[in-house]
């Protein structure tokens, strides 16, 4: 894992402690899924809120937290989007939002580990966020410091609660359980 990309020089990695707030306008959690065990349905969520306290020199320090709005998820099919904010998956009205809380970050390789505790359903599973870059701190048109970065993870639906499917004629089932999540986060600096 590269923690720069080829546009940025290491230099412009932050260097310090610094607090950084997640722009949301700027920002994405996609994820895929397996259906019908012949191809994979995308879909994204919005309404992502949270923040960061990222200390280079004393990864140990770092924190981050972030909240989704679970209602927003998004597959283009406004009948798929309905059955997955319903009680068999994401249960949006008893649980409006999914949860990030990172317990520990560490280096791997030239990347990052965010390990922590994402919370879907009322449910809490300890995962882990492989930052597979991270862009240098750039300063916007406005004046605003930014700076961006790319993970991705895998879960399984079912840990969360999330049993819903059907069995296929042919065998097989017509949802998958593991789901990709690839996050596109930009952030701002505060301060």
């Amino acid at each position: 894992m590269n923690t720069t990309t080829s546009t940025t020089t290491p230099s412009a990695i932050p260097s310090q402690a610094a607090r950084w707030t997640i722009d949301a306008t700027h920002s994405s959690v996609s994820f895929s899924v397996r259906h019908m065990m012949i191809s994979n349905v995308r879909g994204e969520l919005g309404g992502v809120a949270g923040e960061v306290t990222y200390d280079p020199r004393r990864l140990e320090a770092s924190k981050l937290s972030a909240t989704i709005d679970a209602a927003s998820i998004h597959t283009r099919e406004e009948s798929r989007d309905a059955h997955l904010r319903s009680a068999d998956f994401l249960d949006v009205a008893r649980y409006p939002t999914i949860t990030f809380v990172a317990t520990s970050v560490r280096r791997d390789g030239d990347g990052l580990d965010i390990v922590g505790d994402l919370t879907i359903r009322g449910v809490s599973r300890e995962v882990t966020l492989a930052v597979s870059e991270l862009s240098g701190e750039h300063t916007d048109p406005y004046g605003n410091r930014r700076l961006g970065a790319t993970a991705t993870t895998k879960i399984r639906r079912s840990d969360f609660g999330m049993s819903f499917n059907a069995i296929l004629e042919t065998g097989g089932v017509l949802v998958g359980d593991e789901i990709a999540i690839t996050l596109d986060i930009q952030f701002i600096k505060q301060g």
